[in-house]
């Protein structure tokens, strides 16, 4: 009875949910009969799922799999797995090896202490080999050696499955969890190698494994040698930190990296939809993949074969020489003291940085062999190398070394920039435009120090070349990688090139136009490693053809460009006659090599599909050499790698390297340089200023000009501590009139806050606050260094005071009130975790929402999410305020190491907070009046540290302590706090760019004039037909919650859905019970016959 009664009780359940929440997929339910192969598993048919690999430190990865676990479950809802009621996998699937977890795990299934059946109950295991635990330090003949050694002991664990287990599927996934604490002890080198070399290998090796255990598994045909078992591999692995949008997630959004890591895992698990095609205006949300009626299984090999394939399907061009038709190849009668009569043969030096295809990363690698694209064949670098000769490899060097046999500088063979044979190639893979200093430094520093240059006397030629991965990076900080920044490290760079190097000409290659490079990994039969390249390079390679991202890549792409060419018609860099650079542009503009069928010509290219093979690095150095000899405003601009070029020659007329004097060119003028900024007000161009037209009842129907009182609450932020301050002595100083949420101080086109912004729709604003300290203070009632403890005080002076002012009619003024607190509980919650723990934090502020609630008519809140307060230790300067005035301000977080654990408990508490900011108001609690509506305004949700370099802050953001904040900062948080009560609830942005911009500010529009809150935020029915196979939250929505003509309170269906379902379990209960107790008058009336029988 008790196995039936569950069973009817689920049924009772599911139907429950169906009725009243609705299932995130149509296809939920199990086979009608049970599955008797691997490749006819359905989810819902899954009874265990359980796990190998997950190591005590991916504390990530558990929480994807609870995660998914909880998505299994609305499938499966008997699901049996070993993760406890509190979300943690036991212990004994978290230590030893893969075969250790394996046997373990193969141990407690058998067991049957979850009451499963072994031979019947199918059974889902996730084996993950982490990446987390290699090191890419070693050579690559240690690292084959490595990745070797994990197959072999993945091979075993999945051998010791097989014998172990009965129906049973087995997935491998290969996570890689990012750098973190562990590894970098593990690996040394992470700490003498950049950013970008860690990623490049790092991305190499996961892709190298993949193949690897890819191959395994085609070796064992995937363990198949009985239909109730069978061995996945995931098409792709799990990254960290990387998004479906090609967006990198930022560190401080967990749950979004979980929610997405979590999908993508779900997604691996399922057999793939056919042209499954996402609208545009649905990319950035998180969707769910669904089984659907013709795939409805869990993926395995054979319901849905993979493509296995070489990556040898292309051929390496061996000759890869060039014939050099030049007859004149003689020096100048004397070494030349005019760079601007340089002719090829003066050249005595040569010199190069850059990133990967200067340090020749790949260029000789086979086709199938991707892990060598780490090598880096600098011999046979485009613009450095010096490999062999001209008639077998064509470079720079390799063509100067028929006008001069002594040419120095070029690079041979292989290895980093370290090696003694890179000599003055100073390139790094992975380099982006803020390393080229450094390396810049080091090129001359080995100029210097070499005994054969002489380095005053000998010419020198230094090609740079960057831009590729800024690009690659863009999306992950468009601050640090703007157009500006840009420009500005290369400027750095060119200046110490000018003052330090005497008799040089600088090769100053523009970026290439690199979104061409997206048809290598759009194509599908040319085999290439995309989703590699979605590590590599995400900001080009995964945004959508015509996307708004494409479009902002491309764009600052040609920023690159253009500013370059300014900062060159300068005529910064022609001061004096021994020192020029010459942009050289034939990379503006490409165009793919081609096959003659069409496609790109994979060839050209290493087996990567993104770095270039000695076909293309020939066709670069060819044009470089033509760039040189063509005259300044006739140099070629594009390059087309489909046509042949031949070599040039200087002629008598024009012997010479071309620069802007010999080649009779004028400069253009400099384009205008913006104003400087002499405030951080805004412009205004809202034309929907009417209020409504009679004062609105509910606060659902409040438009700006509606609002006629503003008040604010807080600490320090709010009261305007140091916004304005220039020095220590007035730090203290509150600059009122200036506070993001409630300053007045003179207009918007000069001081930007939300009063400001309010005073264009309704200029009878107030309560706003004005100049400095508490004179004018008006409804502001911040308290510096307010805890939220203090808040329930400050709500109450405010009532006091509008109370008692004469100009606000306190019953029918509809109120503007701001909140934003929470940091000082923070800075002081190491000395006070009982006090100040999340729990306290959520009650106070309930206390405080509550007396407005009860006390205040007409009058909608802002309730702004807290900051994540560890960023303030980026924030430095060398003085005194900032070396020690922050360390007094915020104790708790700015003295404590980066890694300490007091950090990352504090990270934790920080989290916690704005989970409970979010708690508190997503329930009912605040609902019952109409003329009262808290809303959470969440742009601070994730924390902005805006950069101006290498890890460094831009401390104009910020006052002379590095802590308080400056009036910019006040500026972009009234501009973002304005957006914010423009987007609906639900699809408020919640993060902010500071970056200036004068026109930052929404509107209303005509079809919703009205300030968001919780009761205006449905959105509409979509219009779109969305793919069957992919649900979403605005879908769900939509489906389960129709239009009605009256409206019905939300609680009605929940009390009638859970009624239903009491009533079926008592139905339940009572037939079960009938059907007992007549069993048991058969039974007794048997056993009573077979007594007297006897």
């Amino acid at each position: 009875m008790g196995k039936m009664f569950q069973q009817l009780l689920l049924i009772s359940l599911l139907g429950f949910t169906w009725a009243t929440a609705g299932l995130p997929c149509p296809q939920v339910f199990p086979s009608k009969q049970p599955p008797l192969t691997a490749d006819t598993v359905r989810p819902s048919d899954v009874a265990v799922l359980s796990y190998v690999g997950v190591q005590e430190q991916s504390t990530e990865l558990s929480t994807v799999l609870s995660k998914l676990t909880e998505l299994m479950t609305l499938f499966s809802p008997g699901l049996v797995t070993p993760i406890s009621e509190d979300k943690r996998i036991p212990q004994f699937l978290q230590r030893g090896t893969l075969v250790d977890q394996a046997n373990e795990l193969s141990l407690y299934l058998q067991s049957n202490k979850q009451g499963t059946d072994e031979n019947q109950d199918w059974k889902l295991v996730l084996l993950f080999v982490q990446l987390d635990q290699l090191c890419a330090c070693e050579q690559q003949e240690q690292i084959s050696s490595l990745l070797k050694q994990v197959v072999e002991e993945v091979d075993n664990a999945l051998q010791l499955l097989h014998s172990q287990l009965k129906k049973t599927i087995v997935s491998v996934a290969l996570w890689d969890g990012g750098l973190n604490t562990f590894q970098t002890k593990m690996c040394p080198c992470t700490h003498t190698y950049t950013d970008g070399e860690l990623k490049l290998q790092r991305a190499m090796l996961t892709h190298t494994l993949q193949e690897l255990l890819d191959e395994l598994m085609v070796k064992k045909h995937w363990y198949r040698d009985r239909d109730d078992f069978t061995v996945t591999l995931q098409a792709t692995p799990l990254i960290r930190g990387l998004s479906s949008t090609g967006k990198p997630i930022g560190e401080f959004e967990p749950s979004k990296r979980t929610d997405e890591l979590m999908l993508q895992l779900w997604r691996n698990l399922l057999q793939p939809m056919v042209d499954q095609r996402i609208p545009d205006h649905m990319r950035d949300v998180l969707t769910l993949q669904c089984p659907t009626e013709d795939r409805p299984f869990l993926r395995t090999e054979f319901n849905t074969p993979s493509n296995h394939h070489s990556n040898a399907d292309h051929l390496i061009q061996t000759h890869t020489g060039t014939e050099l038709p030049c007859e004149d190849r003689s020096p100048s009668s004397s070494i030349p003291n005019s760079v601007h009569e340089l002719r090829p043969a003066d050249i005595k030096v040569v010199g190069a940085v850059g990133d990967s295809l200067t340090a020749g990363n790949g260029i000789a690698s086979s086709p199938s062999n991707i892990l060598d694209v780490l090598r880096q064949y600098r011999g046979l670098s485009w613009c450095i190398g010096g490999d062999e000769n001209l008639t077998t490899v064509t470079t720079l060097p390799n063509i100067l070394k028929h006008f001069n046999h002594d040419v120095k500088g070029y690079s041979l063979g292989v290895g980093n920039q370290d090696n003694p044979q890179a000599f003055l190639n100073q390139a790094v893979p992975g380099a982006k435009s803020k390393d080229i200093p450094s390396q810049v430094r080091a090129l001359v520093t080995k100029m210097k120090n070499d005994v054969n240059i002489d380095f005053e006397s000998d010419w020198k030629l230094i090609t740079v070349f960057i831009g590729g991965n800024d690009l690659c990076s863009y999306c992950d900080n468009s601050i640090l990688y703007s157009v500006e920044n840009y420009v500005g490290f290369l400027k750095e760079s060119l200046d110490y090139l000018q003052k330090e190097v005497p008799r040089a000409l600088v090769n100053l290659v523009e970026p290439l136009y690199i979104t061409p490079l997206r048809e290598m990994h759009r194509d599908a039969s040319l085999n290439c490693p995309t989703w590699l390249m979605n590590i590599l390079c995400p900001c080009v390679v995964m945004p959508e053809p015509n996307s708004e991202a494409l479009q902002i890549v491309e764009t600052v792409n040609r920023g690159y460009q253009r500013l370059l060419h300014e900062l060159i018609e300068s005529g910064r860099y022609d001061t004096h006659s021994n020192f020029t650079v010459v942009i050289q542009p034939f990379l503006r503009d490409i165009a793919l090599p081609r096959l003659p069928d069409g496609r790109p010509d994979r060839s050209y290219f290493s087996p990567d599909c993104f770095h270039l093979g000695q076909k293309a690095q020939t066709v670069l150095a060819r044009s470089l050499w033509n760039n040189m000899l063509e005259p300044l405003g006739n140099k070629t601009s594009s390059q087309d790698f489909n046509s042949a070029s031949e070599l040039k020659c200087s002629t008598n007329e024009d012997p010479f390297i071309r620069t802007y004097k010999n080649s009779d060119y004028m400069y253009s003028a400099p384009s205008p340089k913006p104003d400087p900024i002499t405030n951080w007000g805004s412009d205004f161009s809202c034309n929907n200023l009417a209020p409504s037209d009679s004062q609105p009842t509910s606060v659902h129907k409040l438009r700006p000009s509606d609002i006629q009182v503003v008040a604010a609450l807080g600490d320090s932020v709010t009261a305007g501590t140091g916004a304005k301050s220039n020095s220590i002595p007035n730090l203290n100083t509150e600059y009122k009139g200036v506070s993001w949420s409630i300053g007045g101080d003179q207009t918007l086109e000069t001081v930007s806050t939300l009063p400001n912004i309010l005073k264009k729709f309704n200029p009878d604003l107030q309560g706003f606050s004005k100049g400095e300290g508490q004179l004018q203070k008006g409804f502001n009632m911040a308290v510096a260094g307010a805890k939220t403890s203090e808040l329930p005080a400050q709500v109450q002076a405010l009532i006091k005071a509008m109370k008692e002012n004469k100009e606000v009619n306190f019953e029918s003024d509809w109120k503007l009130v701001t909140i934003f607190i929470g940091t000082t509980d923070l800075c002081n919650y190491c000395y006070d975790q009982n006090n100040l723990s999340p729990k306290k934090f959520s009650h106070n502020l309930m206390l405080s929402l509550d007396m407005l609630y009860e006390e205040v008519p007409r009058v909608l809140v802002n309730l702004v999410d807290l900051m994540q307060m560890d960023v303030f230790k980026t924030v430095k300067k060398d003085t005194l305020g900032c070396s020690l005035q922050q360390r007094f301000s915020c104790h708790c977080v700015i003295n404590p190491a980066n890694n300490a654990p007091e950090i990352e408990e504090l990270k934790r508490i920080n989290r916690n907070y704005q989970t409970e900011i979010n708690y508190l108001i997503s329930g009912d609690r605040y609902d019952g009046k109409e003329d009262f509506a808290v809303v959470l305004q969440p742009f601070f949700h994730y924390s902005f540290i805006p950069q101006t370099g290498v890890g460094e802050t831009d401390t104009s953001f910020f006052s002379v302590d590095c802590f308080h904040l400056s009036e910019r900062t006040h500026a972009e948080m009234a501009i973002a706090l304005w957006n914010n009560m423009l987007e609906p609830v639900g699809r408020k942005q919640d993060y902010n760019n500071f970056t200036h911009d004068r026109a930052k500010i929404h509107c209303p529009s005509e079809e919703s004039p009205f300030i968001f809150t919780k009761g205006n935020s449905q959105p509409e029915l979509p219009k779109t037909t969305v793919d069957p196979g992919i649900i979403t939250t605005s879908a769900i929505s939509s489906t389960i919650l129709p239009k009605c003509s009256t409206p019905l309170p939300v609680w009605v269906p929940v009390v009638v859905g859970l009624v239903s379902l009491l009533a079926g379990i008592i139905m339940c209960w009572l037939i079960m019970s009938v059907v007992q107790r007549k069993k048991g008058k058969k039974s007794a009336k048997a056993a009573q016959n077979k007594t007297t029988g006897f």
